[in-house]
């Protein structure tokens, strides 16, 4: 049996509705989205009912972490499947703003740098991108006051800058990092998705296989991975690759043996898809 989460469309109504929500003496979990959601959101939403008492949705599409000629506009908005799927997770509030409840005072004078890492891999492509991410994060902080919030690695690097950013900023909130979700097929789950056409979602699979080819290689060291993967793209000349890397976990230089992640953005037609997978790199001295 489902119930309805309580819906906080402002500010002062998501102040009243948290004092009659949250215990005292039992955590709140909150999950940020931006909707369009999917099973990767319902096992976000299912973290979080584990993780807090109080469980605490955000539907909120962010236009400061859309940069010019991006699909702000284009963003599917799918609110009422939205909340459906929220009150089967169990949530107990959905806070769905408008623009002006974020951003009062219009485009934010301050917000969150998000330091050199901020500036690679997706900030290559997307160079306004992550600044406008943690500054939504950190005032959905402020305004829901979280003691754990719930993320998926899909968004890897998002991932990385949040934990960095609660803790440098002390912000106090614990952030739980869940497995991407993927289609049948190994197509990681996304709300972009929905702007593949049936050829262009098999062009699409490309960024799963070559992850996959990549992770199958690790045992023999940081350039079979990249070979392999490389390798498995050239099957796909529809996928136009914007970055294929190895780093490290924190996403510093990948370490010559150990545990890695592998990345990869691309774009199909419309859609630019992100991926990613953990690995560990072994130093390729084995006969």
């Amino acid at each position: 049996m489902t119930s309805t989460p309580v819906i906080a469309r402002t500010r002062d109504e998501l102040d009243a509705v948290l004092k009659d929500a949250r215990s005292p003496d039992a955590p709140l979990a909150f999950v940020p989205t931006m909707g369009a959601m999917h099973a990767g959101h319902e096992a976000l939403l299912r973290e979080g009912r584990q993780q807090g008492e109080t469980l605490v949705a955000s539907i909120f599409v962010n236009p400061t972490q859309f940069g010019p000629g991006e699909d702000l506009s284009r963003y599917p908005r799918t609110f009422d499947a939205d909340l459906a799927m929220c009150a089967r997770e169990g949530a107990d509030v959905v806070f769905a703003p408008e623009p002006d409840q974020v951003y009062r005072d219009g485009d934010p004078l301050v917000t969150v740098d998000p330091g050199p890492l901020g500036g690679e891999l997706e900030g290559r492509f997307r160079p306004t991108h992550f600044r406008g991410v943690l500054t939504v994060v950190a005032k959905l902080f402020g305004l829901v006051r979280p003691d754990v919030a719930v993320f998926g690695q899909k968004d890897y690097q998002q991932l990385v800058l949040v934990r960095r950013m609660v803790r440098e900023l002390a912000l106090g909130t614990r952030i739980v990092g869940v497995e991407t979700v993927r289609e049948f097929d190994g197509l990681a789950l996304s709300s972009r998705n929905a702007y593949l056409s049936p050829d262009r979602r098999r062009d699409a699979l490309g960024l799963s296989h070559a992850l996959r080819a990549g992770v199958s290689a690790a045992a023999d060291g940081r350039v079979a991975v990249l070979k392999a993967a490389g390798a498995a793209l050239m099957s796909y000349p529809g996928l136009t690759i914007d970055y294929l890397e190895l780093r490290s976990p924190d996403l510093a230089s990948a370490p010559e043996a150990g545990e890695a992640r592998l990345l990869i953005a691309g774009r199909v037609g419309a859609a630019r898809l992100i991926d990613n997978l953990p690995l560990t790199l072994g130093d390729g001295s084995e006969e």
